[in-house]
């Protein structure tokens, strides 16, 4: 079969699946989203460091050629208690360490994070962009269990997560902002709190996640912003009867708290 990408009607897959599983296609995603980075002078971003490549902790959706595979976007979800603290905390915690505060008490219930979205400039115009992938992240962060999830968000990105019911978190920082990556770039701390039911999110997000979630791997579109464009999504993540969100809650208590862990989730219960 013939991989170019067909512009005038291009045919792309969306798919799920743990990081872990797939270490060369995160190696693909890895050296896009680089060269996206690259290309507008970021260089110093925690979610576009490699460590998360070998996170058990760490979901990933590319966008791929229907051909030959090729990445031309994706993003990934980050579950609290992996081998390395989320890129908010990373990110955030030399001008604000109460950042690991608030997320070690969310992630007594399950948290994540949702980050490192990239998408080629090939793919520029027909609808595969922040607003997809982020909506598309929320789907499949409830076949993990979580019940929230954070974003660090770029101004070009506080737009789409508020439409999906994500809210500021004022409590850090300076009233929720950041001078991050740059100093002349200022990146806003968000906040899913109900990632099952999406009761901020508006009506066309929340649908559109929905039915997500109801036909993970048998949902497929044929045009975005009015252009044609075939998009199967393939979003039931593979191999979760090898994922234990209580293991993640566990270690992300441990991480925090130490021994007093116990006191926590039993006091939560």
């Amino acid at each position: 079969m013939n991989g170019a990408l067909n512009k005038d009607k291009p045919e792309v897959r969306l798919r799920a699946f743990r990081a872990i599983d797939e270490p060369e296609v995160c190696e693909l995603f890895v050296e896009g989203h680089t060269q996206v980075l690259t290309s507008i002078g970021v260089t110093k971003v925690t979610s576009s460091k490699n460590g998360w490549t070998t996170n058990p902790a760490v979901f990933v959706i590319v966008v791929e050629s229907m051909g030959d595979g090729k990445i031309y976007g994706g993003a990934r979800v980050h579950v609290a208690g992996g081998t390395e603290p989320l890129p908010i905390e990373q990110a955030t915690s030399k001008l604000d360490p109460s950042i690991h505060d608030l997320v070690a008490n969310y992630a007594l219930q399950g948290t994540g994070e949702i980050c490192g979205l990239w998408n080629s400039h090939e793919l520029a115009g027909y609808g595969i962009g922040s607003p997809l992938l982020i909506r598309t992240l929320i789907a499949i962060s409830s076949q993990l269990g979580l019940q929230s999830l954070f974003a660090l968000c770029a101004p070009y990105t506080i737009k789409p997560v508020v439409n999906c019911g994500m809210v500021l978190v004022d409590g850090i920082g300076n009233k929720g902002t950041f001078y991050y990556p740059k100093l002349d770039l200022i990146a806003t701390a968000m906040i899913l709190n109900d990632v099952s039911t999406l009761s901020g999110a508006q009506d066309e997000e929340k649908l559109a996640i929905f039915q997500m979630r109801a036909n993970p791997n048998d949902l497929t579109i044929y045009e975005l912003k009015q252009r044609e464009i075939t998009i199967d999504f393939k979003l039931q993540i593979p191999n979760l009867d090898k994922w234990d969100l209580s293991d993640a809650i566990t270690a992300a208590g441990k991480a925090h708290w130490g021994d007093e862990i116990k006191e926590k989730v039993l006091s939560f219960f």
